[in-house]
């Protein structure tokens, strides 16, 4: 069945040190366009998530957003700095003892001077990460898909309605064409005797000019054609990989046969079943462009 490229998908899990949250939007484009927004000290897992959107989706604009909530805010380290808390010891033991002070030197001492510690972040665990969030990331694309299937069923009950009055709009065409040659040689006929007032007609001659006229307004091929093209839209919609371009064709197609038949019938009725199918298929193509 058909998806459409727009749609919404979230998730959200919870691992041992952090909560992680993506979202997922997508809209029509003609081609895979995408943005990431998540914090820079991620960022690692942009080449990740190329890698399974392009795997998944063929079409649209997509926007990701990934977010990271610290449940354990132990992401920093503090180390003593031997060599700076004994130079600071020995430097206050010799204070002591050039100016005769009691020494008192004590952890506390030591600790209020800063750069006895050293603080550093905790080195991440970019494949941890990387599998952590491409897990919740699939997950968010699995639901993002399911609302593109779910348009996409919409938008088809769509196409299968527009179509089914297209096919009606070409049955009125079908069955008017004869009767137009018909007409246009009695039309003839009754010229000629009008103006020949009574005299015979060279019924040879009548009907050479009722071929020619046949030949000239014969849609046959076109309403063939035009059926043809029907047909494959309707398979494409069945279809379980990505045609929003093939639809498109078609309907380039169905609109090409459409305006044969209108310009080589020149009748009333053909012509008012022509302008409707052609805002018919102008429907159909302003929803096509949804169509991944």
């Amino acid at each position: 069945m058909i998806k459409s490229m727009t749609g919404y998908g979230r998730s959200e899990q919870q691992f041992d040190e952090y909560r992680i949250t993506v979202e997922v939007k997508s809209v029509n484009n003609r081609f895979l366009d995408y943005g990431v927004r998540v914090y820079k000290q991620y960022s690692f897992v942009e080449e990740m998530i190329r890698e399974v959107l392009s795997s998944k989706i063929s079409r649209g604009k997509v926007d990701i957003a990934i977010s990271f909530d610290n449940i354990k805010n132990d992401d920093r380290v503090v180390s003593l700095n031997e060599d700076v808390a004994r130079g600071y010891y020995n430097a206050l033991k010799e204070m002591g003892e050039k100016f005769s002070l009691t020494n008192d030197v004590t952890v506390s001492t030591l600790a209020s001077f800063q750069d006895v510690f050293q603080i550093e972040k905790k080195e991440q665990d970019k494949e941890k990460i990387t599998a952590d969030v491409k897990q919740v990331f699939c997950a968010a694309l699995e639901d993002l898909t399911t609302a593109r299937a779910r348009e996409g069923e919409r938008l088809a009950a769509f196409f299968n309605e527009c179509t089914d009055g297209m096919m009606q709009l070409l049955s009125v065409i079908e069955e008017r064409a004869p009767e137009t040659v018909t007409e246009h040689r009695e039309k003839i006929k009754a010229r000629v005797e009008e103006v020949l007032a009574g005299t015979q007609i060279d019924e040879t001659r009548l009907l050479q000019e009722v071929a020619m006229f046949s030949d000239k307004v014969n849609i046959t091929e076109e309403i063939v054609r035009f059926k043809s093209h029907m047909r494959e839209f309707s398979l494409l919609l069945r279809s379980d990989v990505p045609v929003g371009r093939k639809l498109d064709f078609t309907i380039q197609e169905l609109n090409r046969e459409v305006n044969t038949m209108g310009s080589k019938c020149n009748d009333f009725t053909i012509g008012r079943a022509v302008v409707d199918l052609k805002a018919e298929i102008e429907k159909l193509r302003e929803q096509v462009q949804n169509i991944e």
